[in-house]
């Protein structure tokens, strides 16, 4: 831990350690969330999907790093069980206990949405009192809005192929 860099942080540092585990909670599970549902999803336009998973997977790992490392910068430590995440999590984890193409995209799409909902809060709440963890946390959220984008992209793609072969 930097003494300054903790110094710096123009606010509560316990409670932005707080928020930053939940966070790391929710990263964790959309991981697992991404990565399993790409292993089992099932239907139309699967390899198309499941290839966009498991990208949006590695990026969820990816922010788990960064925010495990703002956690440490800050003193802190990151959850270090993995039942705790459920217990700390903002978005939870949607179980993909159906397979279909449909109904993983929707999850994730949720998930998605919820995890744009805290990074837009972390943001508005730290501001410029944490200008590094505000900076982390516009890049995550460029991210997510970005996943956001791609899986309603995808649902739409498939609704519309779907529609068609109804006819």
């Amino acid at each position: 831990m930097g003494t300054k860099g903790r110094e710096i942080v123009g606010m509560d540092v316990n409670h932005v350690l707080d928020l930053l585990n939940k966070a790391f909670a929710d990263e964790w599970l959309a991981y697992y969330q991404y990565w399993l549902g790409a292993k089992i999803i099932a239907g139309p336009m699967k390899d198309n999907v499941n290839t966009e998973l498991l990208q949006h997977a590695a990026d969820e790992l990816r922010h788990a790093d960064m925010v495990a490392n703002r956690i440490i910068q800050l003193g802190g430590t990151p959850l270090t069980n993995p039942q705790q995440w459920f217990k700390e999590t903002n978005c939870g984890y949607d179980e993909p206990t159906d397979p279909f193409v449909q109904r993983i995209l929707e999850q994730n799409i949720k998930g998605e949405q919820c995890a744009i909902s805290v990074y837009h809060k972390l943001i508005q709440e730290v501001g410029l009192k944490d200008p590094v963890t505000y900076n982390m946390a516009v890049q995550i959220l460029q991210d997510e809005v970005e996943h956001e984008e791609d899986l309603q992209a995808l649902l739409e793609d498939l609704t519309m192929m779907l529609s068609r072969t109804a006819r």
